[in-house]
């Protein structure tokens, strides 16, 4: 049976978002939305769809947690043996969408992706708590046909005894940090009637940019909706 969601619709009316006053950078942009989202308590806010696709030119797509906003990108974190790490492998582009329906806003996030230093993962993976840390070890191949459940309890079991809670857990070779280096950033506030604004940010150089920031122009466009 199928299910028809047709008259299912909200109007979006709480912001705006103009092209002349936007920040020239969209990093400032970008943390000014975060922390917005933050003090709003909007649950999870660095949650973000992360896109891939590999050579057999199939999209895939998942949740994973921004963990930086850097100079020049995004990080998160994964096991480098995963379907999204042999995607990036074979093709080092990506985006990443964030979507706050608390503020009717999304962000989308485009650019090359590359791991990051290994020191830069070993000094991550040692902050997070020591049971994620043996989880890690346990989704060893990611995304690897498992049996059961129980062989998942069984395997978690033996490596928090052979690394109790005072011990340190080794960070594994399989796993650590990406960056998406953003190419460009489309900011999206919903308004009412589907007239949306949509403002994107993209690498420019020459006359036409807007700003330079470090070894980087920026220019901005109102998309339609």
């Amino acid at each position: 049976m199928s299910m028809d969601f047709t008259d299912q619709r909200l109007s979006y009316e709480k912001g705006e978002l103009d092209q002349q006053s936007v920040p020239t950078s969209p990093f400032e942009l970008l943390k000014a939305w975060m922390n917005e989202a933050l003090v709003q308590k909007v649950q999870e806010p660095y949650a973000m769809s992360l896109a891939t696709c590999g050579a057999d030119n199939k999209p895939s797509v998942r949740i994973v947690l921004l963990r930086e906003i850097t100079e020049t990108g995004i990080v998160f974190y994964t096991n480098y043996e995963s379907a999204k790490g042999q995607d990036i492998t074979e093709n080092p582009n990506a985006e990443a969408l964030f979507f706050w329906h608390e503020l009717e806003r999304q962000v989308r996030i485009s650019g090359s992706i590359a791991k990051i230093d290994a020191d830069k993962s070993a000094a991550y993976f040692q902050k997070r708590p020591h049971d994620s840390q043996v989880g890690a070890w346990v989704s060893q191949p990611q995304s690897g046909e498992v049996a059961n459940r129980e062989i998942m309890e069984q395997t978690f079991e033996q490596l928090q005894a052979a690394h109790p809670d005072n011990t340190t857990v080794p960070t594994p070779e399989f796993w650590g940090g990406y960056e998406i280096t953003v190419e460009s950033i489309e900011f999206w506030q919903g308004r009412a009637n589907r007239m949306h604004d949509r403002i994107v940010y993209t690498q420019s150089s020459g006359d036409d940019s807007k700003v330079n920031e470090g070894n980087t122009s920026w220019t901005t466009k109102r998309l339609l909706p």
